[in-house]
């Protein structure tokens, strides 16, 4: 059988002394040849030359090879050689592997540079993460791969991530049904079941954009930042067997904790641990808890209290402190920069002197026996202890007393609150047109929850409000006086806190509860330790602290909020008067100018989204952003709208009615913001808004 000819014949390989090579001016890479030189001469140093250089015999006068040839194709790697060759690292004469093609061969030399620089495919991302992984397999380290190919040890961290995500996505990211945006996202759990069911999910209802992946990822985490997780240190929880997921390509604030169990357990262990610390200093109970509730001090007596004296040395510490200080100030108040070590020991200085200046407190023997300790956690997760309260059932009583206690035989009963319908809300129906589904009035446990939260705002816009409460004051006592009976107004003039029915979740955590906080703690440092010595105290204040001080003491009187009236009259809360304490709220916020949205309220998932159903989130979302922005969501599903809504409304200020401050008419002017024709759209609603059929089977991304 006769053997074929072969067609192509391919040019001969030969190693040339460098010193007989020359850059060609057919080299088609004139714009920065040199970049990055450097790097590729310390890969040729490492691992040695990959590729040959592409060259061609330099012709004499006479036409006839000189012995030197010029490089059109290969001119970095010959500056790279060269560069060596200059660092000492290599022989001016070393043989390089070269492909030599005749002088007078029919394709021009430049041909050949742009075809070696412009008939390139680049590696696939995937590939080269898996190829990372497999060096990591095989022995390297990180900080060896990152040296290798000149990047950081976390670029090569993010990458080995990357190639550790489920096959499932490796294979939809090959075939471009998913980014590299969205990969990143998955990263996020080491759960392939998890991250697949997610992939699966989204996919089907188009709705894989990487702000929702994460969502769904971390819906049953805890962020490191929360403050249960701050309280136990993410140290403590991972040594005791618990797991935290970490973001590399997002800021994730430290992270999740995955085990919940885990947490709840240690953070109980830990307040139980502090509560029998409590208990040995001789108090007769201590209550624990997470968050303290919001009526836990209700009816309990607050014990007396003195701050225990300073010591001789405390006393000098604090003077030693104050010349340090004034010394650091001398020195350095003119300068135009402080070093860092300086601001260092500045801060050193005011922590030691706040430690100290904060003292502690002691209380009588007798009274510690009767009284107890409430244990909770503040937002940054440091602890919170509330010393000497006197629960009402152990007040001690004389003997004559409690003999007519035991005479009368009577009990009375705590009032019990039913959670049924509040009768009050107001009516709240839409015209959506026919075939709409008819929007139903907000819960009875969310509209009070609201309005819990609106009278904190309230609280706080009046307490800053001096003339308002004078008025507010002098309109409640001449109801008292001359219409005993009337029900107009929301102040309750009884010197007592008001303690809400249901409070939400949380609630002391919100802005209007801590500006109230801090300012009756304020309050507490200026009035005088005993009862005895206030009203020469306010015989002695001026006219604008008593004002203030008095705007303080009626503003936490206020009550605005929408109690759930019980479905059997108990006596105490009725429909009626809860729409009329409503009405006269209005009216207070008017005067006091209250804005809800100002005063930190947000529309998110947690606070208001997740209570209401769908058509209340679309109605929602159309008053504050329009039906065009709102037709984006009406296709998901409820967990997934509650959270694309809370996104929607970030740059809206939109509030639910029932927050709002009524004009004079009465109508809600506040939180509503149509853009229908006004900004600019997201870029993922704009696409949805060009993206013709197709579109309406994108969720919102």
């Amino acid at each position: 059988m006769a053997r074929l000819q072969a067609k192509l014949t391919l040019n001969p390989s030969e190693n040339i002394p460098l010193d007989r090579l020359r850059l060609s001016p057919a080299n088609v890479r004139q714009v920065n040849p040199d970049r990055e030189i450097e790097t590729l001469a310390e890969d040729i140093a490492r691992r040695g030359l990959l590729h040959s250089l592409n060259v061609r015999p330099i012709l004499d006068a006479a036409g006839n090879p000189s012995g030197d040839f010029e490089i059109p194709a290969g001119g970095r790697r010959y500056r790279a050689l060269t560069l060596l060759v200059k660092q000492k690292r290599l022989a001016r004469d070393a043989p390089i592997p070269c492909i030599v093609k005749p002088a007078d061969c029919g394709i021009l030399a430049e041909d050949d540079s742009l075809a070696e620089n412009a008939q390139r495919e680049a590696l696939h991302p995937l590939d080269q993460f898996r190829g990372m992984q497999a060096m990591i397999d095989k022995g390297d380290d990180v900080e060896t791969v990152a040296a290798n190919f000149f990047v950081t040890p976390s670029v090569v961290r993010q990458r080995l991530k990357l190639a550790s995500v489920s096959p499932v996505l490796h294979e939809a990211y090959a075939d471009d049904r998913i980014g590299l945006e969205q990969l990143m996202a998955f990263t996020i759990s080491d759960d392939f079941d998890r991250q697949v069911q997610v992939f699966e999910m989204l996919a089907e209802s188009r709705a894989l954009a990487p702000h929702v992946i994460r969502q769904k990822l971390t819906e049953n985490v805890v962020r490191v930042a929360e403050k249960r997780a701050r309280f136990v240190t993410a140290d403590a929880y991972v040594e005791a067997g618990g797991g935290i997921v970490r973001d590399l390509f997002e800021a994730d604030g430290g992270g999740w904790l995955t085990d919940l169990a885990l947490l709840d357990r240690l953070v109980d262990a830990k307040l139980k641990a502090e509560g029998e610390a409590l208990l040995a200093e001789g108090w007769k109970w201590v209550a624990t808890s997470v968050d303290l509730p919001w009526d836990a001090l209700r009816d309990h007596r607050e014990i007396d209290r003195d701050e225990v004296p300073m010591t001789a040395e405390e006393e000098a510490r604090i003077a030693e402190l104050e010349a340090e200080g004034e010394e650091i100030d001398r020195e350095w108040s003119e300068a135009e920069e402080v070093p860092d070590d300086i601001h260092a020991r500045v801060d050193a200085i005011n922590a030691e002197y706040a430690a100290i200046e904060k003292r502690p407190l002691s209380f009588a023997p007798e009274e510690i026996e009767i009284a107890g300790v409430f244990v909770s956690l503040e937002r940054d997760g440091s602890i919170r202890i509330d010393r000497g309260y006197v629960r009402p059932e152990d007040e001690l009583v004389d003997d004559e007393e409690a003999a007519g206690d035991d005479a009368s035989g009577t009990e009375v009963a705590p009032v019990a609150v039913a959670d049924a319908a509040l009768a009050a809300q107001p009516p709240e129906n839409a015209d959506n047109g026919e075939g709409a589904e008819e929007l139903k009035p907000l819960p009875d446990r969310l509209f009070s929850d609201l309005t819990a939260w609106r009278t904190l705002a309230l609280q706080d816009a009046f307490a800053q409000d001096p003339a308002t409460a004078y008025l507010a004051l002098l309109h409640a006592l001449v109801l008292g006086c001359f219409y005993s009976f009337s029900k107009e107004s929301c102040l309750q003039v009884a010197a007592s806190r008001v303690y809400f029915s249901n409070a939400p979740s949380n609630l002391r955590d919100c802005a209007p509860a801590e500006a109230i906080d801090a300012r009756g703690a304020e309050w507490k440092e200026r009035l005088p330790k005993s009862d005895k010595d206030v009203w020469d105290h306010l015989l002695g204040m001026g006219d604008e602290d008593r004002a203030l001080l008095l705007a303080h003491c009626v503003s936490v009187a206020v009550n605005a909020q929408a109690e759930i009236v019980p479905k059997y009259d108990n006596g105490r809360v009725s429909a009626h008067g809860v729409a009329r304490r409503l009405a006269h709220s209005d009216v207070l916020a008017r005067a006091v100018g209250l804005d809800v949205y100002a005063a930190g309220w947000r529309a998110t998932e947690g606070a208001y989204f997740r209570s209401v159903t769908k058509p209340r989130i679309i109605a929602d979302v159309t008053e504050a952003r329009g039906e065009n922005i709102a037709a984006m969501i009406d296709h998901l599903k409820k967990g997934d709208m509650a959270r694309e809504a809370e996104r929607l409304l970030e740059e809206s200020d939109w509030i639910p009615a029932c927050m709002r401050t009524p004009d004079i008419e009465g109508e809600g002017a506040a939180g509503v913001a149509h853009d229908d024709d006004a900004g600019e759209l997201p870029a993922f609603l704009t696409d949805y808004r060009e993206g013709g059929d197709d579109a309406a089977a994108i969720a919102a991304e």
